[in-house]
């Protein structure tokens, strides 16, 4: 696999990256924004803040420091605009085509995912999409 510059992370690995310090989700994730350029949209960004305020995370995470982690990923991504229905036909779960609409618009490398709708379309259009642990192999 060639050089991964650009990466996009869903929001299902950014949780259990947040939820679980030292997990593979989180390893992969400190992994990216030492060594690539972390994507997301003005969607992604909402989602994940809607996901990481829900109540039933409070057992795992303070809400302040869960919205803190949303906070810190807001200042250390590369924020891409992204039009609307930029993906057709997309992802089996049409919530998940904001990803692959991030990917297109960031030229993203990878995009690294827990979530079996997007993992079952590896590679999509000549993109790797992965799992944590396989971002965290290559190279």
């Amino acid at each position: 696999m060639s050089r991964i510059r650009r990466v996009v992370f869903d929001t299902s690995t950014l949780v259990s990256a947040a939820l679980r310090v030292g997990s593979v989700p989180h390893q992969a994730l400190m992994k990216a924004l030492a060594s690539c350029d972390v994507c997301a949209s003005a969607e992604t960004l909402a989602e994940l803040s809607t996901v990481m305020g829900r109540k039933k995370f409070d057992r795992y995470l303070e809400r302040e420091l869960r919205l803190e982690f949303v906070a810190l990923m807001t200042r250390h991504v590369h924020l891409y605009g992204v039009p609307a229905g930029a993906v057709a036909p997309g992802s089996r779960d049409a919530k998940d085509d904001k990803f692959l609409g991030l990917v297109l618009a960031a030229e993203a490398d990878a995009l690294v995912s827990s979530d079996e709708d997007l993992l079952v379309m590896h590679p999509w259009r000549g993109v790797p999409v992965m799992t944590a642990a396989e971002f965290l192999a290559a190279e």
